[in-house]
């Protein structure tokens, strides 16, 4: 028995011990937030591991998967084999989504819209995109895309945490985790939806996508809504004046610092930091959200969406207001692209939501000076087929899903304009240039590269084991570095 309590008082001394060192920072982190004037969140000790080209990354996701052969992987001898069946030497038995499995037939569909070269580069785009063609010499075009993942949400969460399996922190958070913040008025990492013109019912998106998972909850993406008021509550109700809030919220952190005291949850800690964050949104959102000041040219440029709130658009000049207030990690969601049938008059639509803004949006950042350090991403979860789900004719078409290869676009910060980096065999359906192909692992590894990050030292301990953005792939893609 006396052993028995010896073993009780050893283990005591060891809790104590753990939440003594845990604590400590633990208030640290409310005691810090209990004032509006707090400081921006610092980064990791050691980080960033190397200079960063990237101070901040805007990343331009199409939600639904753009088809890479309508928009910017031309194959022009396809126009003679419209209707014939998919060669089986190009297949290769892939897996298919049951949407097509049960097809008795996989007919070539050759894209109908017209592509041209742009820019001193050469680089080829569908008519569909002038706007974004325009900028041909600033991008880097992937056309070596590949990922495991062949439906929607698994494929959606791959790219953004890593995982097809929920529950994993989103690039973004991680980059808040390693890197903090520039503005202790505006969260590091934030969120903008937009619906698609060309898919308005188009597939869904979840709050996990840009969660924190497993890391402090501070570091979640905060969405600004795409309707009515930006962040829900940030108004003082009626009758409080912000005093008095002020107020409210010093005792709620004097209570939390001592609830936190007693039991040591770091989720106590991110509860207070919360708060405060929500309490200073309150005059730096509202100043955020006014584009009337912008310049009269500035908002003719991204179009007549732009005064429209929740647009694509709209998003986009948002997005630069984030980037020069120093938003580490703005990510736009555009809905929309998911076309299984009628794509020629669908992707007319997303492209009417998206070319302009996005060009509009390159020229903004590089008028002030801003977009030799920010990182612009510009892609979907996988790409699409050749051949067409359902019927075919002359004028319509639909495309499933495809893994296999797609295109990503990137420019600005240390990426290489100009530059057409892998490439696809006869049918768009299988990367041919082996040395080239990029994976999603190392996409993100790369994006964190350019933010000064080692993918491979940026982890996090969890359930007895270190996890990363990449799990245990992922290779920066050297070549297409500035």
């Amino acid at each position: 028995m006396d052993r028995l309590m010896k073993g009780f008082h050893l283990q005591d001394a060891l809790n104590r011990r753990v939440f003594l060192g845990g604590a400590a920072g633990t208030l640290a982190a409310a005691v810090a937030g209990l004032t509006p004037q707090a400081s921006a969140v610092a980064a990791l000790p050691g980080i960033p591991h190397h200079a960063p080209k990237a101070k901040r990354i805007i990343y331009l996701f199409q939600s639904g998967a753009p088809s890479q052969m309508d928009l910017f992987d031309p194959k022009p001898a396809l126009a003679a084999r419209r209707g014939e069946e998919l060669p089986e030497s190009i297949r290769q038995g892939q897996r298919l989504t049951t949407m097509t499995s049960g097809q008795s037939s996989f007919p070539v569909a050759p894209s109908i819209f017209p592509f041209a070269q742009h820019g001193k580069s050469g680089m080829w785009f569908s008519d569909l995109i002038p706007g974004i063609a325009s900028k041909a010499d600033q991008w880097c075009m992937i056309r070596s895309m590949h990922t495991e993942a062949i439906n929607h949400d698994p494929a959606i969460t791959f790219f953004q945490t890593g995982s097809q399996l929920a529950g994993r922190p989103s690039i973004g958070s991680w980059a808040s985790y390693g890197l903090g913040s520039e503005n202790a008025d505006l969260p590091a990492y934030l969120v903008l939806t937009s619906f698609g013109s060309g898919r308005p019912d188009d597939q869904p998106l979840y709050d996990r996508l840009w969660g924190a998972g497993f890391l402090p909850a501070e570091h979640q993406g905060v969405r600004f809504r795409n309707s009515g008021a930006p962040v829900l509550y940030l108004s003082d109700p009626p009758g409080i004046a912000r005093q008095t809030r002020r107020a409210t919220l010093d005792r709620i952190a004097a209570l939390n610092g001592r609830r936190a005291d007693c039991i040591g949850d770091p989720d106590i800690a991110a509860r207070t930091s919360q708060y405060e964050m929500a309490f200073r949104m309150q005059t730096s959102v509202p100043d955020l959200v006014r584009i009337s000041d912008e310049p009269k040219h500035v908002l003719e440029a991204y179009g007549p969406d732009v005064e429209r709130p929740g647009s694509y658009a709209y998003n986009c000049l948002l997005a630069r207001r984030l980037s020069e207030r120093g938003v580490r990690f703005v990510q736009l969601f555009h809905m929309g692209w998911d076309h299984h049938g009628g794509l020629p008059d669908a992707i007319r639509g997303q492209c009417r939501d998206t070319d302009r803004a996005t060009a509009a949006l390159l020229d903004d950042l590089s008028a002030r000076g801003l977009l030799d350090e920010t990182l612009i991403v510009w892609g979907g979860e996988f790409g699409r087929t050749i051949y067409s789900q359902g019927g075919i004719s002359d004028t319509s078409y639909g495309r499933d899903h495809h893994p296999r290869c797609f295109t990503t676009l990137l420019a600005g910060a240390g990426i290489k304009g100009g530059l057409t980096w892998g490439a696809t065999d006869d049918y768009c359906y299988n990367v041919t240039t082996p040395d080239e192909h990029v994976h999603v692992h190392d996409l993100n590894a790369t994006i964190l590269h350019l933010m000064g990050i080692d993918h491979l030292r940026l982890t996090y301990s969890y359930q007895g084991r270190d996890f990363r953005l990449t799990d245990i792939h992922g290779e920066v893609v050297k070549g297409i570095l500035a």
